[in-house]
């Protein structure tokens, strides 16, 4: 590991213990040549996944745009940042665990409905509206009417 200091390679690790998400694992490093410390992250490296978009177009997947989404659904709603990264971690637990290459983005928008009625229903109706593109009041209160039969 090089050191962000002065870019030499002999550093050696003085701690080591799970990061506060238990997915990762914390150091703490000491450079030998500089005597400075430094922090690093050591993560599970991942398949690379492939999000198949409604048009059929391909692209790599990218957590910010789920992030984004969930954040405009949450907006001046009682929902913590907290909840919001862990809504957000279990998405891509059930997307990693399928093992697939690809995604349809459609499978990644429902499972994220899925855990956004579970957790704030306006969130809920919010994202589902935009996803499911909405045209009119009444596709809007038909989804209104099923959540209020559960």
């Amino acid at each position: 590991m090089k050191c962000p200091f002065c870019n030499r390679e002999n550093t050696r690790v003085i701690d080591s213990r799970p990061a506060d998400d238990n997915c990762s694992i914390r150091r703490r490093r000491s450079c030998d040549s500089c005597g400075k410390r430094f922090t690093t992250y050591e993560k599970v490296e991942t398949i690379p996944l492939i999000v198949i978009k409604k048009d059929n177009n391909r692209e790599q997947y990218d957590r910010s745009k789920i992030e984004a989404g969930v954040l405009r659904a949450c907006h001046k709603r009682p929902i913590s940042a907290a909840q919001i990264n862990e809504l957000i971690d279990s998405v891509e637990v059930e997307i990693f665990n399928r093992e697939e290459k690809e995604v349809p983005s459609y499978v990644i928008g429902e499972i994220v409905m899925d855990k956004l009625k579970s957790l704030e229903a306006v969130a809920y109706v919010r994202f589902a509206s935009v996803y499911r593109e909405f045209k009119d009041i009444n596709t809007f209160m038909d989804e209104l009417k099923k959540m209020l039969d559960k």
